[in-house]
Formats: structure tokens, sequence, C-alpha cells
């Protein structure tokens, strides 16, 4: 599976006194729930038509969490960050492996829902009131509760535009501009057009075959067709199928593993970028370093000085056995600050 899931319990845990500035909790847009879909309410506060809030946990370890969703709500959630989760109601199986960021579920009014969290993960709830929704039009065609309930979208490019609208804000985020926001999103899932042909997730066996395959063949050159002949598949099955199963194109998928392998490198060694992109399947160091800054947001070399300051950052925070709540952001030493900017500049 992805290689930050597996090395996400060195992340620091959320620390909202040291992470945001004292917002008065009526004015904040969607503070932290401290249970699983369950928005605090503040004390003389009435209930709004649309409620956010923000669902993280940085640690390995496994949670099981259920919820019933109210009778007058429905219940969005946007997967912030990938990650793996087993969703079910009763014997049913909703989902069950990798949600990509970008993710969107969907849930109905008075729907009971268990969910087994195998990775840290971050994800954006939105507790909407079933009057936020349209009223059907004669010339349009809007999904009915039943089949909006356990509506997975996965990676939905509309749904990760608007949560990363809203996240950018952070706390600043007045509760009008995030009201919007979930108007917005209640009018996407309302307008959402079922497939006219389903398209069967790949089966679990077929899809651990190839992900154990790409896991130990990724520094090659694969293609579709030996992907596909993994499954057992024609390509054009499996591909509709992978897709299905993972909310990925094969190809992307392949290019994601690489990224997620040359994280591993550049943060546990010296390795020059030249070899690290070698060394996971890349041909030039320049389309390493084009698609590792598509899928991170960030070149290699700023990445791998970044991921240093954070270690050096946690382990700092462990040593110190009281530190100052005022003083969370801590300076490197000088050595290591211009370490980090020279290896910027040389590109390695």
């Amino acid at each position: 599976m992805l290689t930050d899931m597996q090395t996400a319990g060195a992340w620091l845990g959320y620390d909202a006194s040291q992470c945001e500035p004292e917002i008065p909790p009526e004015t904040r847009a969607f503070p932290h729930e401290r249970k699983w879909r369950r928005p605090e309410q503040h004390t003389g506060t009435a209930a709004e038509d649309i409620t956010i809030s923000r669902w993280t946990y940085a640690q390995a370890a496994v949670r099981h969490e259920e919820a019933t969703t109210p009778p007058d709500r429905y219940f969005f959630c946007i997967a912030l960050k990938t990650t793996r989760l087993k969703l079910t109601r009763g014997s049913q199986t909703i989902f069950d492996g990798i949600m990509p960021a970008g993710t969107l579920y969907v849930g109905a009014p008075s729907k009971q829902l268990s969910a087994q969290f195998h990775a840290p993960y971050d994800f954006l709830h939105f507790h909407v009131s079933a009057n936020c929704f349209p009223s059907p039009q004669p010339d349009t065609e809007f999904l009915t509760a039943e089949s909006l309930n356990d509506l997975v979208l996965l990676r939905d490019p509309f749904a990760e535009q608007l949560a990363k609208a809203l996240t950018e804000h952070g706390a600043s985020a007045d509760q009008e501009f995030a009201r919007c926001v979930g108007q917005t999103l209640a009018m996407h899932v309302a307008r959402h057009e079922l497939p006219r042909t389903k398209v069967n997730a790949l089966p679990k066996w077929r899809l651990r075959r190839v992900e154990e395959h790409v896991r130990t063949h990724f520094d090659r050159c694969i293609s579709l067709s030996d992907l596909a002949r993994v499954a057992g598949l024609s390509r054009m099955h499996f591909a509709a199928q992978f897709r299905a199963a993972t909310g990925y194109r094969p190809r992307e998928y392949l290019l994601h593993q690489r990224i997620e392998h040359a994280k591993s490198l550049l943060s546990n060694s010296e390795t020059p970028l030249a070899e690290v992109a070698l060394a996971v399947g890349f041909c030039t160091q320049a389309h390493f370093s084009t698609v590792f800054k598509r899928i991170t947001g960030d070149t290699p070399a700023r990445w791998r000085c970044a991921r240093r300051n954070e270690l050096s950052l946690a382990a700092a925070h462990d040593s110190d056995p009281a530190p100052p709540r005022t003083t969370f952001s801590r300076v490197l030493p000088a050595e290591r600050r211009d370490s980090c900017e020279m290896r910027n500049v040389l590109g390695s």
C-alpha cells in the first residue's frame, strides 16, 4: 500500500492550541470533531442548516467508529488525504480498500454506518439539512434519498476543489463562506447523474495480485498489458474495473506508487535525485521532478528538506519534557538549515 500510510506514525498530532490562533468557537467555520460525525453544538446556538467539521487522526493504529445520520440531515464526507478504511452497515460492506484524496461519500438521513480506519486520515464532514437540496425541476433529474445513500465518488475533482477552497482559509474561514461551500456541494451531489452502465470493481484477490506486482516491479517498465495479464483480464476490462476499485487509472496508480517509494528514499538517505529517479523507475531526473511536483505540489529537493525539518522538529519536541505552548515553531541549527538550502541549490 502507500508508503506514507506506513510512516505516518511520525506525524505530529494535531493540537489546536499550538497550530491555530485563539478564535471564538461560535465563529469557527469547521471545528475538529471529538467523536466521529458528531460536531459540537455550542451552548445557546441554534442548529445551522449546514454544519461543517473536520475529523483527523495522525497515528497508524486501527480505529472503529459508528454513527447514525440524524433524521433531517444528509452526511457528506470528503477525504483530504489518501487513507485505507472499511465502511459497513450490518453485514453489508459499503467500501473496503484505499480511499484516494478527493473521494466524496454521501449518506442519507437516518442511516447507520460503521467505519474501521486502518491508516492515518483527514476528512471534511458536511452535515446538511434536507431543506438545502434544490426542488426537482421538470427538465432536471435529481437523485432520490435512497439513490444518494452510500454514494461513493472516488476522486471527485469538484468536491476536492471545494474542500481545498474551504481548508485553505483554515480557522479564519467565516461561517457564511463555509455555508456557501456547503450549499454548492449539495447542488453538486443533487445533480449528479448515475452511470448508465455499472462497472464492477476489480475483485480483491485480483487487486492484491496487481498491487503486489507493482510493489515488487515499480522500478521497471510496467505496461497496461502486464497488469491486465497479472489480473487475468483483458486490457479494457481490467482498466475499467481497476479504476472502479481504486479511483486511479492504472498508469496513474503506478506513478503514485513510484513517488511514494521516492519519498522513502528522499527521507531516509542522501541519495542524489538522479539516482532516486532511476531507482523508482523514471528514465530521467527531469521527468521524475515533473511528476513529483504534480503529485505532491513541491519539488523533490524542497520536499526532502521540508521532511527533514519536520523530523528534526518532532525529535526536538519529543526530547523536550515541557515545551512552551507559545513556541510551537522551532528553528533548526544554522548548519542544518545551510545544508538543506545548499541541497536545494544543487538539486540533490
